[in-house]
C-alpha cells in the first residue's frame, strides 16, 4: 500500500478515520521531521502523550504499537 501524503493523514487523523497503530505511525513521523512541534497544539500534545505512554521515541521512532 502506498504511503499517504501529509495532508491526507491530517485529514483522516482529524476525522477520526485512523487506526490507532496508524496514527502511531503518523505522530512518529511528524515527530521525526518537526512538524508536530509546529503544527496546531493538538498535535504536539498528542505527540508528547504517545512520547511519554512509551509509543514512540523523542526522535520520532516507534517503540510499540497498541496491536490493534
Amino acid at each position: 500500500m502506498a504511503k499517504l501524503d501529509i495532508v491526507t493523514q491530517i485529514m483522516a487523523w482529524e476525522g477520526g478515520e485512523m487506526s490507532d497503530d496508524a496514527t502511531i505511525d503518523f505522530f512518529a513521523e511528524l515527530v521525526a521531521n518537526g512538524m508536530a512541534w509546529t503544527l496546531q497544539g493538538c498535535y504536539g500534545r498528542t505527540a508528547v502523550a504517545l512520547i511519554d505512554a512509551g509509543y514512540i521515541s523523542r526522535q520520532g521512532k516507534v517503540l510499540k504499537y497498541t496491536g490493534e
